[in-house]
């Protein structure tokens, strides 16, 4: 089979389309996917920059998120055939090759059958980004209808997920973002409220639209700084959910005299850990997410596509910061 197979650790020029072996089924809980789009992730240009940063070894071939066609399934496989057109999403740790390949192997309790009216292409797009917002904003937080939350860069790809989960839930939704234009693509998937936040200090445009309360919960995927500042943003007793590992230089004595409470997210770890309870619960995620998709109430942004051979422009592109929503590769 064809992949993009990481040389080395490196710039986006160690990404080289080399054939491989074709995957055969070796655990009785896999599933062989004919890969037909897989989706590009930030966390997929950080693993190709610096693999050691985690928690296990990273598979030369990259990819998270992955849609495609059944071939084979293992012998404890229940719920999925040949021919069954699914999506995923499942890190590329130890032996497990990533999507960014013409096939994979994918842990049944991962996968879910696709949305019949997605193409393979948003759907590729679709897993990561849904389950990361999933489990920071329903897991983490127990999100509520009568709760206000700060989503910070709501035009990327988990934020625009981010907040539509939440106003599917009923909460109002306040977002960051860097221009005009991310706002308006923000408001278009249900922002109450923008804030620019190179033009307005974040914090005070929350606490004014708080009445000085500040949020119930507030979603950090940018880390930092960011981080740092948002404990002052939410309110006594309220939810910090980050996607980052705070610095060693990280001041707590905000959230500290708050009482507020911090949680982490990294969808990730299932797979990293091979925790299978986990890996159901993702699995469960996902397809509650597919009845929101064929009711409409949840929709994925694909901002660009390119062919798999090109994987090295998507991981330059998805690193500039200027794209809306997800990137994709399209396999043939």
């Amino acid at each position: 089979m064809k992949a993009i197979v990481m040389t080395s650790p490196g710039g986006p020029e160690v990404l080289k389309l080399q054939e491989m072996p074709d995957p055969v089924l070796t655990r009785d809980t896999d599933i062989l996917v004919r890969v037909k789009a897989a989706g590009v992730n930030p966390v997929d240009t950080k693993m190709r920059a610096n693999p050691g940063a985690y928690p296990g070894p990273i598979a030369p071939v990259l990819g998270c998120d992955g849609a495609g066609i059944v071939q084979a399934v293992g012998a404890d496989v229940t719920g999925f055939k040949p021919g069954d057109e699914v999506y995923y999403s499942q890190g590329p740790v130890r032996d497990r090759l990533g999507s960014y390949a013409q096939y994979a192997l994918v842990d049944y309790r991962l996968a879910a059958k696709k949305p019949k009216r997605m193409s393979f292409t948003d759907a590729a797009a679709a897993p990561l980004v849904s389950i990361t917002a999933w489990e920071a904003l329903h897991d983490r937080t127990g999100m509520q209808a009568w709760h206000k939350v700060l989503v910070h860069a709501g035009a990327g790809g988990v934020g625009h997920v981010a907040i539509q989960l939440a106003r599917i839930a009923g909460a109002e939704v306040c977002t960051t973002v860097g221009s005009t234009e991310k706002a308006e693509f923000a408001r278009s998937f249900g922002a109450n409220h923008t804030i620019n936040y190179k033009e307005k200090n974040f914090v005070e445009a929350v606490l004014d639209w708080t009445g000085g309360k500040g949020v119930d919960i507030a979603f950090d995927t940018v880390g930092g700084k960011t981080l740092a500042q948002t404990f002052s943003a939410v309110r006594y007793y309220g939810d910090v959910v980050t996607l980052l590992a705070p610095g060693p230089e990280m001041d707590w004595s905000v959230p500290r005299v708050r009482n507020q409470r911090v949680s982490f997210e990294l969808m990730l770890i299932p797979v990293f850990f091979e925790l299978p309870e986990a890996m159901m619960h993702q699995g469960e995620i996902l397809r509650r997410c597919t009845e929101l998709f064929e009711a409409r109430e949840l929709r994925i942004h694909v901002d660009k596509t390119f062919p798999l051979e090109h994987a090295a422009e998507a991981h330059t592109l998805v690193a500039s910061g200027k794209t809306k929503g997800k990137i994709v590769l399209t396999v043939d």
